[in-house]
């Protein structure tokens, strides 16, 4: 590999929006994600509907759902 143009490999905490944190490595130290293995609904086996900007209802309102 050639020296100077790789980036910084370092350990990072990475933050999920449910409050769970762990470590990997990445070039950024720390990471913020929306969804992790703790709360994605294929992990835990319950649906979750995550609507960040109104756009399960705005879904419902276009295709007159209830």
């Amino acid at each position: 590999m050639k020296k100077d143009i790789h980036p910084e490999y370092v350990e990072c905490t990475v933050t999920c929006a449910c409050g769970n944190t762990f470590t990997s490595k990445s070039n950024k130290s720390e990471i913020r994600v929306d969804i992790c293995s703790e709360c994605h609904p294929f992990f835990t086996g319950s649906e979750k509907i995550v609507d960040s900007a109104g756009r399960v209802d705005k879904f419902k309102k276009k295709y007159n759902m209830k």
